[in-house]
Formats: structure tokens, sequence, C-alpha cells
């Protein structure tokens, strides 16, 4: 019965936000209430447990969360994103300028969240596939793979950073292991998927596309810009933070050194939040203050990213909510029960939780939030890694992204494809993240 209800839930989640067009966060709540009721949480106790839901998830999330899109926003503000991409472009030459396209699209989608990088980047692979005479999708594809990859599977894009806190995982782990999974499914499902593609729709390579919805474009000379490598160092700023903590938290798990006070100070500078935070210090300073820009201007592009995020943040809140009513409904209970004496691994239940819930409702992230709220109490019966259990709900949740999924419509309209050609590019596109992402995940798990 539980199940039941939750499947209800799910299809008048659906039914609000696709068929009466209601706000995202307003059909999230109202859903809550609904399947709150409905699974017989006492009303008195109904409010408390949303409202837990939702401080919870985003108190661990909006400082993360905000100093990330304030970064990208500065990164992408200075030049510094265009930098990057184009000094790729001339290092790597028009011979291998797919490879180029993919390691300057993940370097700034590691700093820049998905829609964010999307945005960003289209006018560059616009510009490049004119001057070189080369198809929009033949570099677009590529693009979309590393921006999805790093989205799916890297702090601090909302996904990982929500679930990692939800499953209590260390987020410098998460990140580690996204790292190690991310390259060999960005290989996969940007360079070598084109070919797959341009043989499954060859007229699609031939679209011109439409960038105008995203009105005038900010260009840079490119002396105007801040320098590659500081632009580089500044948007992987947090990454080599997190990363330099988790490496030598586990070389001291490994070799069972005592712990010290320099230790400690390098896992609170390891913390995403103090990363985070440090990492915007430095991007006022490389990117604002030190080429004479006014702290007045720094702090402009500041405030223009939390604006963006603000219903983000409150979708990802709701989809918290939703969690917690589903935690306090017993139904995560239920499915742990449903599963009690499995041989199936939580990394693989997760997955395929998440990939039902991404089919059925288009958010990736509502997708996993709602996916821990029945996964978590399958975890205190294994001794699984949660980091790859973060990693596989990621995954799951990047699936067969399709017409009730606003990334769709976005590189449908972009490239100017049909929905045939959208569905044959950006949604196998997806599908190959996320089942190469899942490949990658259980190999991983016979080595940690």
């Amino acid at each position: 019965m539980p199940l039941i209800i939750v499947a209800v839930g799910i299809l008048v989640l659906l039914l609000l936000i696709m068929g009466l067009k209601l706000n995202t966060f307003i059909s999230l709540i109202i859903v809550s209430f609904g399947v709150a009721i409905s699974l017989g949480i006492p009303l008195g106790e109904i409010v408390a447990s949303i409202e837990k839901g939702l401080g919870g998830t985003l108190g661990h999330l909006a400082l993360i969360f905000g100093l990330g899109a304030m970064l990208g926003k500065l990164i992408a503000d200075s030049g510094g994103a265009q930098r990057i991409a184009m000094t790729l472009v001339n290092k790597f030459g028009e011979k291998n300028i797919q490879w180029a396209v993919v390691v300057s699209s993940f370097i700034i989608g590691v700093a820049l969240f998905f829609e964010v990088g999307l945005v960003l980047l289209i006018p560059i692979v616009f510009a490049i596939s004119k001057e070189l005479k080369l198809s929009i999708l033949y570099l677009g594809i590529p693009m979309a793979a590393a921006l999805s990859v790093t989205h799916g599977f890297l702090p601090p894009h909302p996904g990982p950073t929500v679930i990692a806190g939800e499953y209590g995982a260390n987020l410098g782990e998460v990140l580690l292991y996204g790292f190690i999974i991310a390259i060999p499914t960005v290989l996969l499902a940007g360079p070598l998927f084109t070919k797959l593609a341009k043989k499954l729709v060859p007229e699609s390579f031939t679209k011109t596309g439409n960038i105008a919805s995203l009105g005038e474009q900010k260009v840079y000379k490119l002396e105007d810009t801040p320098g590659f490598g500081i632009s580089v160092f500044t948007a992987m700023l947090p990454v080599i933070l997190m990363s330099i903590a988790t490496i030598i938290t586990l070389l001291q798990k490994t070799m069972g050194f005592a712990d010290n006070s320099f230790l400690a100070i390098i896992r609170f500078i390891g913390d995403a939040s103090i990363s985070m935070l440090i990492s915007i210090l430095v991007a006022i300073y490389t990117m604002g203050l030190a080429r004479n820009i006014p702290i007045k201007t720094v702090m402009q592009s500041c405030t223009t990213a939390i604006t963006q995020i603000g219903m983000m943040l409150l979708i990802i809140g709701g989809g918290g909510a939703f969690k917690q009513v589903l935690i306090d409904g017993g139904v995560g209970d239920y499915v742990a029960e449903l599963f009690k004496g499995t041989t199936l691994s939580p990394v693989l239940l997760a997955w395929i939780i998440a990939a039902i819930l991404r089919i059925a409702l288009g958010s990736a992230t509502v997708a996993a939030l709602t996916t821990a709220g029945l996964v978590i109490p399958l975890l205190g019966q294994s001794d699984v890694n949660l980091a790859l259990v973060v990693l596989a709900t990621g995954a799951g949740s990047l699936i067969a992204s399709h017409v009730n999924d606003a990334g769709f419509w976005m590189f449908k309209e972009y490239f100017g494809l049909s929905m045939k050609e959208t569905f044959a590019t950006w949604t196998l596109l997806e599908t190959i993240i996320s089942v190469s992402g899942l490949a990658f995940i259980l190999l991983l798990s016979t080595v940690v």
C-alpha cells in the first residue's frame, strides 16, 4: 500500500506540473501534504515533517550552493570561462577540436551549474563551428556530455551535494570517486557517442540551430580576460582543496598515523563549505579586484547569481520535504523490509529507483531526493561505500531525459532539432551517461 500511495503522489505531481502548469515548488508541497495524510502521519506532525525535510536539505546545501553559484558567475562575468574555452581550442587545434570542447566544458562545468554552463558555452560552440565550418552538433554533443556529467557526479552541483548530505557520505570522497567515474563517462558519451549519433540521425548534423532566445551575448576581447592559468585555478580551487583533504584523510586511514593539529586544519580547509568560501574570496580578487574591477561591480555579479538560483533552491527544498514525508510515513522502512535479505547491492537499487523516478518526474534533483527517502533505511543493513551510493543515485537520476525535463527542450531549441532527432541525440546521450556511470561505479566498488 505505501508504494501505491507514492506512485499516486508522483502521478499527481506530474499532473500538477505538466497538466496544470503549476510551479514545481508549490506542486511538491501540495503532494507532500497529500502523501503525508495518505500515509497516516498524524495531522499535528505533518507540518513539522515538511519543515524538517525542507530545512534539513537547504541547511546542508544553501551555503555550498549559494557560494558555488557566485563563483561560477564571477568566472563567467569576468570572461574567465571564455578564456578557458578559447585557449584550449587554440592549443588543441582544428583536428582535435572536439577534445578541446570536452576539456573546456569539463573545467567550466565543475564551476558552473548545468543551465548556466549551457547558456555560456553554446554561443562559443556556435562561433567555433561557424569559423571552422563544422556541424554545431559535432561540438554540441561533447559539450553537453561534459556539462551533464559534472552536473550529475561532482560537488558543488546540487544533486551530488544534496544526496551526500542525506546519506551522510563524505563530500570529498564523492568528489574524488566522482572524478574517477566522470572522465571515462565523458569520453564515451562525448566524442565516441557523436560518431554513433551521426549514423543514427545524419540529418541532425546539418542543422544550423538558433540561439536568438539567449539574447545578445557578452563577448570579450581575449586580451581583456583573465589569464588561462588563473582562470582554471579559480574554477578548480574548491575541487583542489576538497581533493587534498580527502586524499590525506584516506592516507591517514590506510597507513594508520596519529591525528594531529595539522591534519585537523587540512580537514577544516577541505570541508565543502570552507573550500567554497575560500574559493569565492580568491575569485573576488583574481576575477575582479586584480583586474581593477570595482568591488561594487563584483558584488553585483554575486547578487545576480543568488537571485537566479532562488527558485531552484526552493524546488530542492520542496524535494527534501517530499523525501522526509516518505521517511516519516514509513515508506523507506517498507522498502527496506521488502528488500530484506536481498542480494541486490544498495548501489544498484539506488540507481534503479532514481532512474524510474527520473523518467516519471523529469527533474534529476527531485528524483535523487525522493530516492534518498526510499534508500536511507536500506543503508543501515549494509556496509556499502556511501560515496558510491551517492554517485549511483546521481547516475540514475540522469537517465532518459525526455519531454518532462527542461534540458530536453533547451537542447532541442538551441540546436534546431526535431523531436525524433532530440530523442536520438540528447535522450540517448543522457542514458549513456547514466548506464556507463553505473558500470564504472560497480567496477570501482570492487576496489574501494
